[in-house]
């Protein structure tokens, strides 16, 4: 080997140790996630372009490829290859050869799709390689004579080394997260004595060396537990983890301001996250459960009124064993009390019926008594569940009360027609009357039920919700129900809030 080969191949060695302890530098400083290796396995034409005409050749290859970083990666690849070539410079003048040949290369590749950064993950990987290696080969050769009948060589060569450095491109399509096929051409130069042997004619240092050409076809197999290790770094964006945490804060952003149940209080803080539709809750959205019994406050008749030591309820809130003290002498106090209270109640009222005749004139305690009103929502006549305690209320205080009769007067906001509203105000005084009646067991004859539509406005705005209300008061003796307004269906729709 010549002193100017032994310095070029050194100058190789030194570029492509550089380029590896650049990569690993990179790859230290930048974090790298562990990625699989790549093995493949190809096919080509090859060919030696030196002193003779070359004529079609084959060769196989097999390589394996490992990432350093997104843009450098490293790759081993070992050749073999059967190369011949023919050309007739007269008619006893004919130069011929075939070779054997063998060959290990360590690339240093570089990968330019990296250098872009639309995609999370690369269709298409176009790639440079650099590197150095060693060429095993044998050429046996015939130069000047006629080719003898049997086709042998006169010249059979013997099998020699040369250290080599090599350059190649190429390019890769990706199939799934595990396969592609990829396309790449190389080039050997040889160097020391054997650089001009290839094609079996050393014709002198001054004359063109002859270089060795594999071009390819390979399919790529990416190795390693996908759990564990990504894609090979040259198929993925540099920029992965930067798009995820993105899309990340995106869906944590969404989820902050979510409300999934509807119910005023959004996902990130709810505690019950799945509560029915309008149902009360508090400001951790935990159903409300006002008495503590136990039955939430949209399935309890009686959300507001807690159960005594040793008293239970059923599943709708109602106590199913009144208690008295133990030994059954007698009531408690806090009962005496409820007692005297309820019958001084039913002596005002009876002294007031007795004193106007049954209720006639009405101007005493009794008609000033202050009476709570519901709402409703829009176009809606259903009964809303945070209305159920108040209703409960009216309803304990009629069954207090036995000769007291309510009048339920239904209104409407001003956003639709006159008819409309009129009969939308006679619907939600209808709800509530069946909700006492059947709920609360109070008696139909006992409720007066009527309507104003739109006529009686509390706020001017027309469709505020204080003007979708249904109002209570005590009745009067000239109190009469009235019928329904012209093209009422009879029945409600109970749609929506």
């Amino acid at each position: 080997m010549t002193k100017r080969s032994t310095l070029l191949l050194t100058l190789a060695l030194m570029l492509c140790t550089g380029f590896f302890v650049q990569a690993q530098e990179d790859t230290g400083n930048y974090g790298t996630p562990k990625d699989m290796f790549e093995i493949g396995v190809g096919g080509g034409y090859a060919f030696v372009a030196g002193d003779v005409t070359q004529s079609p050749g084959y060769g196989v290859g097999l390589h394996l490829r490992k990432s350093l970083d997104y843009v450098f990666s490293l790759r081993f690849d070992g050749f073999y290859g059967q190369l011949n070539g023919e050309e007739t410079i007269s008619v006893d003048n004919v130069r011929r050869f075939e070779t054997t040949y063998m060959a290990g290369t360590a690339y240093g590749v570089i990968s330019a799709n990296s250098l872009r950064f639309n995609n999370s993950v690369r269709k298409v990987n176009l790639f440079a390689m650099i590197g150095v290696g060693g060429s095993y080969f044998r050429a046996d050769s015939q130069s000047g004579t006629r080719t003898p009948p049997d086709g042998s060589f006169p010249n059979e060569g013997e099998y020699g080394f040369a250290p080599h450095i090599a350059g190649g491109a190429g390019l890769a399509f990706r199939i799934s997260p595990r396969v592609n096929i990829g396309l790449d051409h190389q080039a050997f130069f040889a160097f020391g004595q054997r650089s001009d042997r290839m094609d079996g004619l050393d014709l002198g240092a001054n004359r063109f060396r002859d270089i060795m050409h594999f071009t390819q076809l390979t399919l790529n197999f990416n190795i390693g537990n996908r759990t564990k290790s990504s894609e090979p770094l040259y198929w993925v964006n540099p920029l992965e983890d930067v798009i995820s945490d993105l899309s990340d804060l995106k869906k944590q952003s969404k989820m902050a301001i979510e409300d999934s149940d509807n119910d005023g209080v959004i996902d990130a803080v709810d505690q019950e996250p799945n509560t029915p539709p309008d149902v009360p809750v508090d400001t951790k959205g935990r159903t409300l459960d006002s008495d503590r019994d136990g039955v939430p406050d949209y399935k309890d008749r009686e959300p507001y009124f807690p159960p005594r030591p040793g008293e239970r309820v059923d599943e709708e809130g109602v106590v199913v064993n009144p208690m008295t003290p133990q030994g059954g002498g007698g009531v408690t106090e806090d009962r005496v009390r409820e007692i005297i209270a309820e019958e001084l109640q039913n002596y005002q009222l009876r002294d007031q019926n007795t004193a106007t005749g049954g209720g006639g004139g009405a101007a005493g305690q009794m008609v000033e008594w202050f009476l709570p009103m519901i709402h409703f929502g829009a176009d809606s006549d259903r009964v809303k569940y945070s209305d159920y305690g108040t209703l409960s209320s009216i309803a304990r205080m009629m069954k207090g009360n036995p000769n007291l009769r309510i009048v339920v007067t239904g209104h409407a906001d001003s956003s639709a027609t006159e008819e409309y509203n009129n009969d939308l105000s006679y619907r939600r005084a209808q709800s509530v009357i069946e909700h006492l009646v059947n709920q609360h067991g109070i008696g139909r004859g006992r409720l007066i039920l009527q309507w104003k539509g739109e006529s009686e406005l509390l706020v001017p705005t027309g469709n505020s919700y204080m003007n979708r209300r249904v109002e209570f008061r005590v009745a009067q003796s000239d109190d009469v129900e009235m019928d329904p307004p012209a093209g009422n269906s009879g029945t409600n729709s109970n749609d929506g809030y």
